[in-house]
Order: structure tokens, then C-alpha cells, then sequence
């Protein structure tokens, strides 16, 4: 991703933090319905329990807590390239054991070795590079010793945005395969949002 998308995505953030302060609109959702639909997909992956969990484009941490009340002894990073966001995540949630937040952008970072990676939302922004989504989706794998999950937006219901963009839910799906020897595809909880399951076996 380019330094100018990076700007404009920052850009984005930063007047919806202004306009939308403490809501989960400032994050890009529509509201917070969608964003908890989205959680409680991703916690299906696996029982998370004692687990390593890296959370790429955390936002305000708000999955952190979401896990935390259905899994026990998690063990958390968050990671966001907006600086705004980890500071209200950290001020929020950096008080609990084991949790962690940091302010770098995931695409361009070394990712720790962790039991699952997560990323909600942080696949959904429009980039000129075409290999830049399924390269970010190979190194999230690699930094995963049991699974991914990730979500993305679908290309066929997805309405035209001049930021966020959709994309074909065979090719992500069949790219995957090519990496993973299990993946899951889970497409029916909101109209134009799915979700993928890579597992390590």
C-alpha cells in the first residue's frame, strides 16, 4: 500500500474521530450492530480459551473485550497504524493482564508468532497494488501457528466507495485454499460482508 493511501486512510479516521468521537462509526462501521455481527462470526474460528490472539486493525480494542466474555485466560495483542485509536484502546483496555497495544502499521511490520490472527475490517480499504490484499493475507497466515481469520467486503453487494472496496469472495476463497489445507467460508450474516477460516490442519 502506497504512502498515499496510508495518508488518505488516515485522513478518513481522523475526520470520522472528529465527527463520531467514542462511537464505533469512527472506525469506518456503519453502526455497532454490524461490527458485533462481524465478532461473533470471527469467535466461531475456535474455543480461544488460553490462547495467543494477535488482533490486526484492533481500533479501540473493542475485540478484546468481546473475547474476553466468551473465552477465558486469552492472551491479546492489538495492533493499528492509527495513533489515536491505540491510545483509547490502551486507555480502555491496556489495564487488563496479558493485553497488549501497539501503533504500527501491520502490512509493513515483523508479526509476533501467535496461536490465531485476526483481522476485522483491516482487509477493506481501497489500494491501487492488485497483490496487496493476498500478500497481506499469506503473511497474517504465516504468523499464524493454528488459524487465521479475516473478513472482507463483497464486491457483488458492496456499493461503489471512494475508500473501501469489495472484492470477489471465489478468488479470496480459492487463494486461500492454495495456502491452507482447511478453509472455511462463512457468507450469510450480513449482505455484503464474509468471512475466512484458515486453519494450520
Amino acid at each position: 500500500m502506497e504512502l498515499i493511501e496510508k495518508a488518505t486512510i488516515i485522513h478518513y479516521h481522523r475526520h470520522r474521530i472528529e465527527e463520531f468521537s467514542g462511537s464505533v462509526k469512527s472506525l469506518g462501521w456503519k453502526e455497532g450492530k454490524s461490527q458485533l455481527k462481524r465478532f461473533e462470526v470471527i469467535a466461531q474460528i475456535a474455543d480461544l480459551s488460553g490462547c495467543s490472539i494477535l488482533d490486526l486493525g484492533c481500533g479501540r480494542g473493542d475485540l478484546k473485550i468481546f473475547l474476553d466474555a466468551r473465552f477465558s485466560e486469552i492472551s491479546y495483542v492489538g495492533v493499528d497504524q492509527m495513533p489515536e485509536f491505540i491510545v483509547e484502546a490502551s486507555e480502555r483496555y491496556g489495564h487488563l493482564p496479558n493485553t497488549s497495544f501497539y501503533q504500527t502499521d501491520f502490512s509493513v511490520a515483523e508479526l509476533p508468532k501467535v496461536d490465531y490472527v485476526i483481522a476485522s475490517g483491516a482487509l477493506g480499504y481501497r489500494c491501487e497494488n492488485a497483490v496487496f490484499y493476498k500478500e497481506a493475507i499469506a503473511k497474517m497466515y504465516a504468523s499464524a501457528e493454528c488459524a487465521l481469520a479475516f473478513n472482507m467486503l463483497d464486491v457483488s453487494t458492496f456499493p461503489e466507495h471512494p475508500l473501501l472496496v469489495g472484492h470477489d469472495v471465489e478468488e479470496i476463497f480459492t487463494f486461500c485454499k492454495s495456502l491452507s489445507p482447511r478453509v472455511a467460508l462463512i457468507n450469510d450474516y450480513l449482505v455484503d460482508d464474509f468471512t475466512i477460516f484458515m486453519y494450520r490442519e
